[in-house]
């Protein structure tokens, strides 16, 4: 049982979703960016860690400036496998990986996933990797019990979804909204709706994210039957505001969105 694994199933034991948040790895710089991640885990359940790119199609404004801080900094594939493997020694937090394709091509497919699990990343999420191309990639996850996330999203139908849930591993990403990232002050009627409409088709645990930044959003979500909520434009833009001095408000954010799924 991976780690990510381990976490739902002890949540669910106390009546309780997930919170997954998110933060750029390297922004503002290396050092913060270590400090920040221990921060964010105090009060997190999981924590997804974006590996930048020069080309965020997915990312809205606030994280592909996150990235553009990032990659200003010096960060590349290397330095994030090297602050894990640092930050593993004080943070036992399941860690997912989020990134392109392109990254994982130029590391190495296999080189990439084996680096993964050897310094203790928990899973990968490549959001511009479609199932009918990822058979390679997911072959090494298994190979190496490191998780791979799927993305599902509002106009994924009936029969990819079961094509998904067949594949998944840890647990399924739902896109709440259409469009890239953000937070929002408002949680459309229409996440609630998706999530009930994939929960009809996902065994595995399912996290709803893109667009949620209050603890209202969460316990909307978690009420609708999500098992975890991802939270990550409002984190990342405390940082871009704060910078290394982020950490006081990324806690009191966190166990704010904690609340929200209890």
């Amino acid at each position: 049982m991976s780690r990510i694994e381990e976490k739902f199933k002890e949540l669910k034991g106390r009546g309780e979703g997930a919170l997954i948040g998110y933060l750029t790895l390297g922004d503002p710089d290396v050092e913060s960016s270590e400090k920040l991640i221990k921060c964010l885990c105090k009060n997190v359940d999981i924590l997804e860690l974006g590996v930048p790119f020069t080309d965020p199609i997915a990312d809205g404004p606030t994280i592909q400036a996150a990235i553009e801080r990032s990659l200003a900094s010096g960060m590349n594939t290397d330095i994030a496998f090297e602050m894990v493997e640092r930050l593993r020694k004080d943070v036992d937090t399941p860690f997912v990986f989020m990134t392109y394709y392109n990254i994982v091509l130029q590391y190495g497919e296999e080189k990439f996933v084996k680096k993964c699990a050897e310094v203790g990343v928990d899973g990968i999420l490549i959001s511009d990797l479609p199932i009918e191309e990822a058979g390679s990639v997911l072959e090494h996850c298994k190979n190496n019990n490191v998780d791979f996330i799927f993305l599902i999203a509002p106009t994924t139908t009936e029969e990819r979804m079961k094509q998904i849930a067949e594949h998944a591993m840890g647990f399924v990403y739902l896109v709440a909204l259409l469009g890239v990232t953000g937070a929002r002050d408002t949680l459309q009627d229409e996440t609630v709706n998706n999530t009930k409409r994939a929960l009809k088709h996902i065994e595995l645990p399912l996290a709803v994210g893109f667009g949620i930044s209050k603890r209202e959003h969460a316990r909307a979500v978690i009420d609708a039957g999500a098992n975890g909520v991802v939270v990550g434009s409002a984190f990342v833009n405390l940082v871009a505001r704060r910078g290394a001095a982020a950490c006081p408000e990324l806690v009191r954010l966190s166990v704010e969105l904690k609340e929200g799924t209890r």
